[in-house]
């Protein structure tokens, strides 16, 4: 009798190859950096820092190499504030400004940024087309040494550009925490 169920483990299906130093592999040679970015809030840059924060967005984003990928990711989550009334050195008014927004709601916001060095075979992929069709299973651009260290140092030139101006702040982040989660 004939097996035709078509059982696969989640490792086959799942798109990741590794997660190693800082970077998540794909198997399709795609390496990416993630980042946890802390913006300005809502309505406290004037117009000309605006567009300062602009600026080095456009330029960290030319400095990176051609088929990469930029993602940014903004998580809002809402949730109810938690004043923190234990400190023993508040005074009659902080404590008052403490209880009175207890509990109430607000929108956390978490910003996320993916930097993703992809290659000129996977920017024309079609979605028919599956690693089995290809002769090995890790891409060569993945092997090479001298690429990864060079996509590496662009990496870090575009969070130097972005850090540099003081509005955005841009963390490099844990891999393997973001993927658990």
């Amino acid at each position: 009798m004939r097996n035709i169920l078509k059982a696969t483990t989640l490792e086959n299906r799942f798109p990741l190859l590794a997660v190693e130093e800082g970077c998540i592999l794909s198997k399709d040679a795609d390496i990416t950096v993630a980042f946890r970015v802390e913006l300005p809030e809502l309505y406290t840059v004037t117009s000309a820092e605006y567009a300062a924060i602009h600026s080095a967005w456009v330029k960290a984003i030319k400095v990176l190499p051609t088929y990469s990928i930029v993602h940014k990711q903004d998580w809002f989550v809402k949730e109810g504030y938690r004043p923190d009334l234990q400190k023993e050195d508040m005074s009659f008014l902080s404590r008052s400004f403490e209880r009175h927004f207890n509990e109430r709601p607000f929108l956390n916001h978490a910003c996320y940024l993916f930097l993703t060095k992809t290659t000129k075979n996977r920017s024309r992929q079609q979605s028919n087309f599956s690693t089995l069709c290809r002769g090995n299973i890790i891409p060569k651009e993945i092997t090479n040494k001298d690429e990864v260290i060079k996509s590496m140092e662009v990496v870090c030139q575009f969070t130097r550009i972005v850090n540099d101006r003081n509005f955005i702040m841009a963390y490099s982040l844990h891999i393997l925490s973001i993927i658990a989660t």
